[in-house]
């Protein structure tokens, strides 16, 4: 692997994972050091982090995360809205039932991971990406899973606010049910209104979830202060 690919790959992590928080400044030295890279690797890595916009540039401090604002999470759901829906109608039209039936019961009995702590979230994580990629497979539009790629890759950082609520995954995991057995039966206006429902909960949640965050974040500083 390139050095340039390894910096990124865990550059890339960490962000997502929230290990580098919003705000943070990526020193090129520090980063060097800790990734065990030289600077012009690190800055190929850092140029496709700000491509994707888990990064930016500030003037007078360099390469920073991004934060993660209660607006552009309303933006990613406009788009993601859009996409999504496309993508679940294309996929009832062309599906192969088998798979979403069992992805459907997958589903269905996912309490049981959700349950058993971080690694069965991360379990069940990974259950939502098969969805997806099957959903991606059937729906067969490179065009349209080209659109897709970076908006999941934002969508993948904000959704780690959900990731300690076990009652919401609890419902998400009822909601991508319904969303897989509406594709398995060939039904594209169920589709898309499964999915819209999970996406407007999801969205709620999540935009709540950021508020307690943000509001969590001005004691700490009011008690520092």
């Amino acid at each position: 692997m390139r050095a340039s690919d390894r910096a990124y790959d865990v550059l890339r992590a960490d962000i997502i994972e929230w290990r580098l928080a919003p705000g943070t400044v990526l020193a090129e030295v520090e980063q060097s050091a800790r990734l065990g890279v030289s600077r012009t690797p690190l800055r190929e890595a850092l140029s496709r982090l700000t491509a994707e916009g888990l990064t930016a540039p500030q003037s007078g401090r360099g390469v920073v995360v991004t934060d993660v604002s209660l607006e552009k999470m309303t933006g990613l759901f406009d788009v993601r809205l859009a996409l999504d829906c496309t993508a679940a109608a294309l996929a009832a039209q062309r599906r192969t039932p088998t798979g979403f039936d069992q992805l459907a019961a997958r589903f269905e009995a996912a309490d049981t991971l959700i349950s058993s702590g971080d690694r069965g979230q991360h379990q069940y994580y990974a259950l939502v990406a098969e969805l997806d990629a099957a959903i991606d497979a059937a729906a067969s539009n490179p065009y349209l899973l080209q659109a897709q790629r970076q908006l999941r890759t934002q969508l993948t950082r904000v959704r780690r606010l959900a990731r300690d609520n076990t009652a919401r995954l609890l419902a998400s995991a009822t909601e991508h049910a319904q969303i897989a057995r509406s594709i398995a039966l060939g039904n594209p206006d169920l589709a898309v209104a499964s999915t819209k429902v999970h996406l407007h909960n999801s969205l709620q949640h999540l935009l709540a979830a950021k508020n307690d965050v943000d509001q969590s974040t001005i004691r700490e500083e009011a008690n520092h202060g």
